[in-house]
């Protein structure tokens, strides 16, 4: 297995390893377009964030994502990990950990970079103990957020009636 960043050829396989994890994790179904466009845009401009694939005998297999959050207080970036996915025949074979050891690796290089984050679904206990063995832990934050792709732009719920 090897890592590499990922290029535009991989947007493709990129884009539906999002999709799958977004139904996996959430039970949401995310727009095929939608979820494309975003891929080839953070590829297109690294200022968005980055990629990272592992790859074996020529096919992706992983992914890791991550972007970055300005810390006036630490004076610093904070790389927020995100997009995290493992083809299902592939997982428990360390594939994330090797994904995640080379972001870490890369983060602790940059002297720019003061933190790593991510956030986990609260009922994903797989997943978090994952973290919690690779040296993540609970932060001192809970994250909130007004998710503008399910509400209208005045503040009312989507005609999914979700929020």
């Amino acid at each position: 297995m090897t890592i590499r960043p990922a290029i535009a050829e991989d947007a493709p396989v990129v884009a539906e390893f999002n999709r799958r994890l977004a139904r996996e994790t959430e039970g949401r179904g995310l727009d095929a377009d939608t979820v494309a466009a975003g891929v080839r845009a953070l590829l297109a401009d690294p200022a968005k964030g980055r990629y990272f694939v592992a790859v074996e005998a020529g096919e992706v297999i992983g992914q890791i994502m991550h972007t970055h959050e300005w810390s006036d207080w630490r004076n610093g970036d904070i790389w927020w990990i995100q997009s995290v996915y493992v083809r299902a025949d592939r997982r428990g074979q360390g594939v994330f950990t090797g994904l995640f050891r080379h972001l870490e690796a890369l983060a602790r290089q940059d002297r720019g970079v003061r933190a790593l984050r991510l956030y986990v679904e609260r009922n994903n206990a797989s997943a978090q103990a994952v973290y919690q063995k690779l040296g993540l832990h609970g932060g001192e934050y809970e994250v909130m957020e007004i998710d503008f792709t399910s509400l209208s732009r005045t503040g009312s719920l989507g005609s999914s009636g979700e929020p």
